[in-house]
């Protein structure tokens, strides 16, 4: 907690002042963690000083609110791209400081280096681009140039007090391994720790996520008197998909009943956990050796929706061998 003052105070977090009239002051709590590592084993702990954002009024306490937060998706594009074109890919933890708009004016403003052509302008070396990944205060770089990762990291620490990782390995619930023959994702942690707090850790694996040509109907089954518990796991289990494309369908089908789920629902969304018993480790893989092709394909379900009455779709794209949407 003297180490979270301490961080706040040097980076000039907040000014003291008076309360203007007829306003009233926002309390805090402090929240701790323990940050782990991919193995399971502690990696820190986390004091974190956090403002009751809840006791807020839109148009009242705040107006506009800034975050910059990529989808944790792009994360696919990126590790597909960095396997073909051989990246550096490290990480970096942001400390104690709310990242705005100032940080993409100072590291993108300027034009990249390359040379001048006389029919095209500028063109841009790819050996001289740094891809930068914000994902609220986590940070993933990307490049072919380790002289550019450093210098990047260095005007990143000009502004901010950051924590170099080094290489990718753990990020927000994501294993990557890489190799020459590829980058793995996967979220084996993540899964086996959603099986212990559900107690599924013992139970009978099933082959599929989900049971052929079912229907749901929000008629089905009956009502379930907490659905809080059924909310929460869609909502574990939406984060989950980012490595398990396969489970979408039915986690994306469930979450259409998270206002009054049924018993039937339930009974579905156990038998996406005895699929997962059935391979905590699975991953996607992003070849090496594969072709820069943008290539999607799409299905659909003539009025497949019982309620409803409409179709239901789907689709998926690649670049080259590489799932990334």
């Amino acid at each position: 907690m003297d180490e979270e003052l301490k961080a706040m105070e040097d980076n000039n977090t907040w000014t003291l002042t008076q309360l203007p009239p007829n306003k009233h002051t926002i309390g805090c709590r402090w929240v701790y963690k323990i940050k782990c590592k991919a193995d399971g084993t502690v990696d820190r702990y986390r004091a974190r000083l956090v403002a009751k954002g809840y006791t807020q009024q839109a148009g009242v306490d705040f107006r506009d609110t800034f975050s910059p937060v990529a989808k944790l998706a792009t994360v696919r594009v990126l590790l597909s791209l960095a396997a073909i074109k051989g990246w550096s890919l490290w990480q970096m933890d942001v400390n104690n400081t709310f990242l705005n708009g100032d940080l993409f004016e100072e590291v993108y403003m300027e034009l990249p280096l390359g040379h001048k052509d006389r029919n095209k302008g500028l063109v841009c070396k790819l050996n001289h681009v740094v891809y930068l990944l914000v994902y609220v205060d986590d940070i993933i770089l990307a490049s072919a140039s380790s002289t550019m990762l450093s210098n990047v990291q260095k005007l990143l620490q000009s502004i901010f007090k950051l924590k170099i990782l080094g290489d990718l390995k753990y990020f927000f619930g994501l294993e990557i391994a890489k190799s020459t023959d590829g980058i793995h994702l996967c979220q084996r942690k993540y899964t086996l720790n959603l099986l212990q707090d559900t107690n599924f850790t013992t139970c009978k694996p099933t082959a599929l996520p989900m049971e052929p040509n079912l229907k749901l109907s929000s008629t089905d089954g009956t009502h379930l008197s907490d659905p809080s518990l059924y909310r929460r796991l869609v909502g574990r289990l939406m984060y989950l998909t980012i490595s398990r494309p396969e489970i979408t369908y039915a986690v994306n089908t469930l979450s259409q009943f998270m206002k009054s789920p049924n018993s039937s629902h339930m009974d579905a969304l156990h038998h996406i956990l005895r699929y997962l018993k059935g391979s905590p480790g699975q991953a996607l893989f992003f070849p090496a050796n594969s072709d820069i092709r943008l290539m999607a394909y799409a299905d659909s379900d003539w009025v497949g929706c019982p309620d409803t009455r409409r179709s239901v779709a789907g689709y998926c794209t690649f670049i080259g061998n590489s799932l990334i949407s």
